[in-house]
């Protein structure tokens, strides 16, 4: 039987999920911490050491989860990521995917540079600078959002919609990340997140925010949609932007009903998908990573 390694450090129900695919399908999947995870670098050895592979590296790596923490810290884990593609084995999504997405001022510059929709974006260090344009800009009218460049779920960020907010104005270690607000079209508050594997979008649904927040980890609702052929096109667009297996892209219509791109997620979550939608992503992830990484002639 393979092996594989689900790197996460809170397996939770995605975990078992994923375990369960690559059970029917005769693997069997081991969770790992990447703060576990280190290099040994002395000949005749595996330079790669992983709890759970001493005796021989996984068949494939599944990334759930990359921890945070210092610089350094953030550098070795994508590292094992990295050495291990590097070693030939599959890493779904590998490093340099996580990397693009992970940083928030990169996946906009890639999405931009493919001449994708996305909002009206600045990533700076001096503060002087970021309030000037947050000052210009809501002078004349327009909100801004200001995120941490790492970071999800909604954490550390802040809408910005009067001069007394530039009060709370504050960079993420010293790096100010600001995004003019998209005001979506319809009632209330909303986007759409769809889910790309393998350059295809395989489900989608519209979350409807208690706030301008619309992550589910935030409450909001999920509600199931169809999937017209610019939403998908443009959700397969970006996930191919950024170079990863599967994505799930957050797509917000605009007052105009025009579509704009407002992130891309490497380490996606499905639950609040899978209960609209009659889909069972785990599935479909560990038949994609198989069948196109592990199975090939």
């Amino acid at each position: 039987m393979g092996r594989i390694a689900i790197f996460t450090d809170d397996p939770g129900w995605h975990g078992k999920q994923l375990r369960l695919a690559f059970e029917d399908r005769g693997y069997c999947s081991d969770y790992v911490s990447l703060t576990q995870c280190g290099f040994t670098i002395e000949s005749g050895c595996n330079p790669i050491s992983i709890p759970g592979f001493e005796q021989a590296l996984p068949d494939a790596a599944f990334v759930r989860g990359v921890p945070g923490g210092s610089l350094e810290e953030v550098v070795v884990y994508l590292d094992i990521l990295h050495a291990l593609k590097a070693m030939g084995i599959p890493v779904y999504n590998d490093g340099h995917a996580v990397e693009r997405s992970v940083d928030k001022g990169m996946t906009s510059f890639l999405l931009h540079n493919a001449g994708l929709p996305t909002p009206l974006t600045w990533v700076l260090r001096n503060r002087e600078d970021a309030l000037s344009i947050a000052e210009s800009e809501l002078k004349k009218g327009h909100y801004l959002i200001s995120k941490p460049l790492f970071g999800s779920q909604g954490e550390g960020i802040r809408r910005l919609e009067k001069m007394t907010d530039l009060f709370w104005l504050t960079g993420s270690h010293g790096i100010y990340y600001l995004q003019r607000f998209v005001h979506c079209a319809g009632a209330g508050f909303s986007d759409n997140r769809v889910f790309v594997v393998n350059g295809r979008a395989v489900a989608a649904m519209r979350r409807r925010g208690k706030s301008w927040l619309n992550n589910v980890a935030r409450g909001a609702s999920c509600e199931r949609i169809e999937l017209d052929a610019d939403l998908a096109e443009l959700a397969v667009k970006a996930t191919c932007a950024l170079s990863m297996d599967y994505a799930g892209v957050d797509i917000i219509q605009d007052k105009d009903g025009c579509y704009t791109i407002i992130e891309v997620n490497s380490i996606p979550a499905w639950k609040g998908l899978e209960s609209v939608c009659d889909v069972t992503i785990a599935e479909i992830l560990a038949d994609d990573l198989i069948n196109r990484h592990i199975n090939v002639s």
